[in-house]
């Protein structure tokens, strides 16, 4: 299993429609095709953090795979109101906001 988390900036009152449209999305087939195993989101203090977990080793590569989707274009626009790039002056892609993992520990 693979883990991703995008880190982002959202009004805190944004978060029952961020939901909202995540929720409409899950129920289609791109998160299956992408391998996503698990979906939870976070907000603190005007940041916005979106923990995914994947099947196999890539999940970064599955996402940037996936944004050719008509379904990841159209999700990308829905957020647009509500999610804003943490660092925009650096930000080109989903990949240039997701934190780099420095330790793991799992008891498994």
């Amino acid at each position: 299993m693979y883990s991703t988390l995008i880190v982002a900036r959202m009004a805190p009152e944004s978060a029952t429609e961020v939901a909202r449209i995540f929720e409409e999305f899950d129920r289609t087939e791109l998160p299956g095709q992408m391998g996503t195993r698990r979906r939870e989101l976070f907000a603190y203090r005007g940041l916005y953090f979106h923990l995914q977990d994947f099947d196999g080793p890539d999940g970064a590569g599955n996402i940037e795979e996936a944004k050719s989707s008509p379904l990841f274009t159209a999700i990308s626009a829905d957020l647009k109101p509500y999610i804003g790039a943490y660092d925009p002056a650096t930000w080109k892609s989903p990949k240039d906001a997701m934190a780099e993992r420095f330790y793991h520990w799992s008891a498994r």
